[in-house]
């Protein structure tokens, strides 16, 4: 479907407009950006909109059918359930298992490092159950944001929307600067070798242009096809896959027990801490929920692909964990490329380069798949208008969005050149877990309030036990930041937990019943979920939450001036007949 442009006085049939255009009204769309006089009079309305916004639900007709018409032509439906299995391997497993598994084994968990990934598993699979019933429900590009938005209105879906478009950069810097460190590796030179220093501030004094070509080349290939990136993720993912089974095999035959002790020398605090920060190597399953309105099932393929993928993925970096902590004691682990040099040090020098290539393997389908699921999220977020609606346009001839590609990539870029990985690294989790953690709120809210059908009086009860989850969890995390070694505090706030649970079990009734699959022990396990990504969101260090604060001023402030306003004019603009509908029914009547 096209969005018509003009036509002329014979009737001739509307041309569609072209898809590599620079007009006002794809970046400024609306009636607050026509003038400066139109701009100042929305910023008068601020709070009158902010009030209408944070009050604002979409459904689920508008995020699949009407929202859609924004792109003006279709993406693919080429994906089945074994293309997003792939996909989900090829999402997932990357830069995470094979750098950060070094970076905080030695850092922070020692040989306790598989604890971390046992904790960040069961809140990443908590997560994908919740992920995986919406997708089916609401088989959109848009993900989390379209589920958030609505069930919980177009604010939060704009605090969502920031942390996905921050997730999507900072991720693929971070994926692309360790790409560079394996690949120096492979050259068996030092990880640092072919970047270029400067005199900047640590953490930002190391330039790497290898990084930002590798996601250059990535990007090509994603924006040409997306059959054809499901084909290459194929054989990529296929090639890691062997690779990591002989990490697993090879590095448990040259295990050394004694390596697994002291088994927790930072503590418990350590483990959490280490979990919080290897919740990233677990990031990229949402991007299977992105690709639903291009899989040829999504009832029977989103399941199966996103399920199916996570489960193994968590097995499989245990074990990866487990062999690493068995071969070198945590204290001598490289936190720039651990399993490379492990090999080398237990005799088996060959076996670092083979590593190297299946960690590079695994890092590039990272980029790729990445680039697919990243792309789509900020379609969905320019559908709305939340960013500039140039980006929300799919090609005609690829069926891929060319301009929300770039948007990501060349802000990754950017990001890639300068930043070191541990900088990166910490902020993803935060963004990460708390979408994660709105998700679950979400779905409590979809199960347990339906517009027109639940009472006022259900959805007060239903607000206030959410509230006391919420707010019982982050007591919980304050006070295991406080006193890590402490326990009176948990027993005012795990009870408090526990009960509000129960209250939502007890005495309010499911206002909705999943068509074909749902999350099941609703509401426990959105309810653990939520409780689990705020204790390890608030096991990261200060630094984190600073640099995420200053983040989330620089979104609220683009919201103030742009986002606000240009949602506000489409939600209340598509009231009204579009320039276009107006025009096809004039035409229509011309010919009758």
């Amino acid at each position: 479907m096209t969005v018509t442009d003009s036509t002329d006085e014979m009737g001739d049939e509307i041309q569609p407009r072209s898809y590599w255009r620079w007009s006002k009204h794809d970046f400024f769309p609306g009636d607050s950006f026509q003038n400066w006089s139109a701009y100042r009079s929305a910023l008068s309305q601020t709070f009158t909109r902010l009030k209408d916004r944070v009050a604002n639900r979409s459904d689920d007709a508008d995020e699949i059918v009407e929202l859609r018409k924004e792109s003006e032509n279709e993406m693919k439906r080429c994906l089945s359930w074994w293309d997003l299995t792939w996909f989900g391997f090829g999402s997932v497993i990357g830069a995470g298992i094979f750098v950060l598994t070094g970076q905080e084994a030695h850092e922070h968990a020692g040989p306790a490092i598989v604890l971390s990934y046992v904790a960040s598993g069961i809140s990443a699979m908590l997560s994908v159950f919740c992920y995986t019933e919406f997708a089916v429900e609401i088989p959109v590009a848009g993900g989390s944001f379209a589920y958030i938005r609505v069930e919980l209105g177009d604010f939060a879906a704009f605090i969502t929307a920031g942390n996905i478009i921050l997730g999507s950069i900072a991720g693929s810097a971070a994926v692309a600067r360790a790409w560079t460190s394996y690949f120096t590796t492979l050259l068996n030179r030092h990880p640092n070798s072919l970047r270029i220093h400067t005199n900047l501030i640590d953490g930002y004094n190391l330039l790497d242009p290898i990084a930002v070509a590798i996601l250059a080349i990535t990007s090509i290939i994603a924006i040409s096809s997306t059959r054809r990136t499901s084909y290459f993720n194929w054989i990529a993912s296929a090639v890691n896959m062997v690779v990591i089974s002989f990490v697993i095999i090879a590095g448990l035959a040259h295990a050394n027990t004694s390596n697994l002790t002291p088994f927790v020398p930072h503590g418990p605090k350590g483990i959490f801490v280490a979990a919080a920060i290897v919740y990233f190597a677990y990031g990229g399953f949402d991007n299977i929920a992105t690709m639903a309105k291009e899989t040829k099932n999504p009832s029977k393929d989103i399941p199966l692909g996103l399920l199916g993928s996570m489960s193994i993925i968590t097995v499989i970096y245990c074990l990866m964990a487990l062999s690493l902590s068995m071969m070198q004691k945590y204290t001598d682990i490289d936190p720039n490329a651990a399993y490379s040099v492990a090999f080398q040090r237990v005799g088996m020098k060959w076996a670092k380069y083979l590593v190297a290539l299946g960690a590079l393997k695994g890092m590039t389908t990272v980029l790729l798949a990445g680039a697919i699921g990243q792309a789509r999220y900020a379609t969905h977020i320019a559908r709305v208008h939340m960013i500039p609606p140039w980006f929300s346009l799919v090609h005609p001839k690829t069926g891929t969005p060319i301009n929300a590609t770039l948007l990501i990539r060349v802000a990754s870029a950017c990001i890639a050149f300068f930043s070191s990985l541990d900088v990166l690294a910490s902020l993803l989790s935060i963004s990460g877990l708390l979408i994660s953690m709105m998700m679950a709120v979400a779905l409590l809210v979809r199960r347990y309030y339906v517009r027109g059908i639940t009472p006022q009086t259900n959805l007060l009860k239903l607000t206030f036990f959410l509230l006391v989850i919420i707010v019982s969890s982050v007591g919980t995390s304050a006070y295991w930041g406080l006193d890590p070694n402490g326990w009176l505090g948990y027993t005012v706030t795990v009870p408090l937990w526990f009960l509000a649970t129960l209250a939502i079990s007890v005495l309010l009734p499911q206002d909705r019943t999943p068509k074909v699959w749902g999350v099941p022990l609703v509401p426990w396990f959105p309810s653990l979920s939520v409780a689990i990504n705020v204790f390890l969101m608030g096991s990261l260090g200060a630094q984190a939450f600073i640099r995420f604060g200053i983040c989330t001023i620089v979104m609220l402030i683009y919201y103030i001036f742009f986002g606000l306003h240009a949602t506000y004019d489409m939600a209340h603009q598509r009231k009204k007949p579009t320039t276009s509908r107006i025009l096809e029914e004039d035409m229509g009547s011309a010919r009758a």
